[in-house]
């Protein structure tokens, strides 16, 4: 069930839940999101960003999926750009099979910004596939960020209006506090709920959150154990997620927990017996540990047993 974005987010939009989107680099994580997808009865969003394109080819790319979708066909699942930078790449990926592409021209001042989502929508509509866009930056809110810089760098609700008004976009990332990747506060974690329920109002579309990796404890430990190094790392506590759900949320970008949860499990493998190296033995125990933090991830945000 290869579908659009739009298929799965606004039954999300409407029932007031959240989809895991999860970035995928080779065949073990794409296996293990449709493993946890099947176990959770979730549907879910495959996503590739450019550089995992660049790694695996875009016809890997496409080709895996359509396997998948073959093998769990009861599985709605879109194929997802995540973080497309120009009109070309998200043409590309339109061209090559995907259902829904992001145009990320969210570092260019609110009119390119308009401008070129409004192009990339224009062509991805006339072809079926849905659009995501984003509006303000991902940097974070530190403790002591004054109103004018938090204006500076988090979404304008009128703005967004606006936005999805003339655009026609399907899905809206507004910046509301997190930043990619494992290192996302200064401080105690902080969102701006209010300024998330306010774009909601606004838009009446569906919301997505980038930056929502949580790094659950257990994963930090297992990694932490194993001698890795997270650097005093703080993920988006699951209240958080939660609360975003309740605030207009229905796509929750998910990477780094994976990325983590998986070299735990391969770390643990090569420490306990240096003398392995078949590929199966590491890499069996990080699928499941992937697959572990997904199926929390999908309760969490409410689509599990939604198919």
């Amino acid at each position: 069930m290869l579908v659009q974005g739009n298929e799965i987010l606004h039954k999300a939009h409407k029932e007031f839940y959240g989809v895991g989107a999860f970035n995928f680099v080779n065949f073990e994580m794409l296996q293990s999101i449709f493993e946890a997808a099947h176990q959770a009865k979730s549907p879910i969003i495959v996503q590739a960003s450019e550089g995992a394109i660049k790694y695996m080819g875009i016809d890997m790319v496409v080709g895996m999926v359509k396997t998948m979708e073959k093998r769990y066909p009861h599985i709605p699942v879109a194929l997802h750009l995540d973080h497309g930078t120009t009109f070309e790449s998200c043409k590309k990926a339109i061209e090559a099979g995907f259902t829904s592409v992001m145009i990320d021209a969210s570092h260019h001042c609110f009119e390119e910004n308009l401008s070129l989502t409004k192009q990339v929508v224009d062509f991805a509509h006339t072809h079926g596939v849905s659009v995501e866009a984003e509006l303000g930056r991902l940097m974070g809110i530190e403790d002591n960020i004054s109103v004018d810089e938090k204006d500076a760098v988090l979404v304008n609700p009128q703005e967004a209006e606006i936005f999805v008004k003339e655009t026609k976009v399907d899905y809206l990332a507004p910046a509301i506090g997190t930043s990619h990747g494992a290192f996302k506060f200064k401080g105690e974690p902080k969102l701006d709920f209010e300024r998330l329920q306010e774009v909601k109002k606004l838009t009446n579309i569906p919301l997505v959150l980038h930056g929502a990796s949580a790094i659950p404890d257990y994963v930090r430990e297992a990694f932490l154990q194993t001698g890795g190094d997270l650097k005093g790392s703080k993920g988006v506590p699951f209240e958080f997620l939660q609360e975003s759900i309740k605030g207009g949320i229905n796509k929750v970008n998910t990477d780094t927990d994976l990325r983590i949860a998986f070299m735990a499990a391969v770390r643990k493998v090569a420490n306990d017996d240096p003398t392995q190296f078949d590929l199966r033995k590491f890499f069996a125990p990080g699928m499941e540990a992937m697959k572990k933090v997904m199926v929390e991830r999908m309760q969490i945000l409410g689509s599990a047993n939604k198919i």
